[in-house]
């Protein structure tokens, strides 16, 4: 069996990866990461939480002043929601990766992902006025 063979810091331990397991264990990681960028998410959550509680103290203490503090609690937001954001944005594209190795055509994919956001019936009228245009133009 081909495999990756690994032994354990004190040298007594071996165990062989099949490399039907590889995938397997890639996919596990990518769960655990999913996880712990939930975990983060939830912490992030409730910090902004308690920064937007404290920022609407200090605004009404302040009325028609600017507020450093929430101004960078705002920013600090924002920025925790974009690197959030490019986080996801580079696990998508990791398993759009996936599924091309595995054969899959990634702009076909990525039509199905947008076809199943919309609403049925608008899918349907859409794919009927597709094949009515094809038929007049003898297609």
């Amino acid at each position: 069996m081909k495999g990756v063979e690994s032994t354990v810091s004190d040298g007594t331990t071996r165990f062989t990866i099949g490399a039907a397991a590889i995938p397997l264990l890639r996919e596990a990681a990518r769960r655990l990461r999913g996880a712990e960028q939930q975990a983060a998410s939830a912490r992030s959550a409730e910090a902004a939480q308690a920064a937007a509680s404290r920022e609407r103290q200090a605004a009404a203490a302040e009325p028609g002043m600017i507020s450093a503090e929430r101004l960078r609690s705002l920013v600090e937001r924002i920025e925790r929601l974009e690197e959030e954001r490019k986080t996801l944005g580079s696990d998508i594209k990791d398993i759009f990766g996936q599924a091309k190795s595995a054969g899959f055509d990634e702009k076909v994919l990525r039509q199905l992902i947008r076809l199943r956001k919309q609403d049925p019936a608008d899918v349907e009228l859409h794919e009927a006025l597709l094949d009515t245009y094809r038929r007049a133009l003898g297609m």
